[in-house]
């Protein structure tokens, strides 16, 4: 006989973890909080993953797991390697739909930099978004979207100012995260934009010839 299929997938109980999470945090949240979100009872949560810290490594190991997976489908679904660029920016902004959400997001990165089999994780993922970044940047470049520059050094530009614009917005709290995160991705990427340079190399032949005419 074949085993019977579990009703609530451990996608569907990770998922639900995760808006828990948006809700109350890693700290305050309980089984509970994620059985009423799923409607079962926390006791399945318990033979699935065998503590709240099961559950959360679960869904810390998913999350890595699956960044290149999130990588590809905004990859596939943008044509430009910036546009893709900028679609990171505003699926990273997903994570704040409020500064409260961002808070509890940001007290499970307390448990990441506090707990060595959180932390490998973690880095991992990070790890694999820079990487990702720069697959962008250097598409962009191929593209001619970008003019020649470091890839590897913009990646790095780029990721850390995410995060920290990211942080930046929750405490302005000025219009949404996701416009937040693309005015200031715009400013970093603006110096290496190929048509950026060109203007300013067309407006500066010009003033130049204006000069030279007086």
């Amino acid at each position: 006989m074949c085993p019977r299929p579990r009703e609530t997938s451990d996608n569907a109980i990770l998922e639900a973890t995760a808006q828990a999470i948006a809700r109350y945090g890693p700290v305050r949240l309980t089984l509970a909080h994620v059985a009423t979100e799923l409607g079962i009872a926390p006791a399945t949560l318990m033979q699935r993953f065998g503590s709240k810290r099961g559950l959360l490594l679960a869904l810390a190991k998913l999350g890595t797991a699956s960044t290149e997976r999130e990588y590809a489908a905004i990859r596939k679904a943008n044509a430009s390697p910036l546009a893709g660029l900028f679609a990171v920016a505003d699926c990273m902004a997903g994570m704040a739909p409020t500064p409260e959400a961002l808070a509890n997001h940001l007290a499970f990165l307390h448990i990441d930099l506090t707990d060595a089999e959180f932390h490998l994780l973690a880095l991992e993922q990070s790890r694999v978004g820079q990487g990702e970044i720069r697959a962008f940047l250097d598409a962009a470049v191929k593209a001619g979207e970008l003019v020649p520059c470091d890839t590897r050094r913009l990646a790095r530009a780029v990721q850390v100012m995410l995060g920290g614009s990211l942080l930046t917005w929750a405490i302005y709290r000025e219009g949404t995260a996701a416009g937040w995160l693309r005015e200031d991705l715009e400013t970093l990427l603006a110096p290496y934009r190929r048509s950026g340079r060109g203007e300013g190399k067309r407006k500066r032949t010009a003033n130049a010839k204006k000069n030279k005419i007086r």
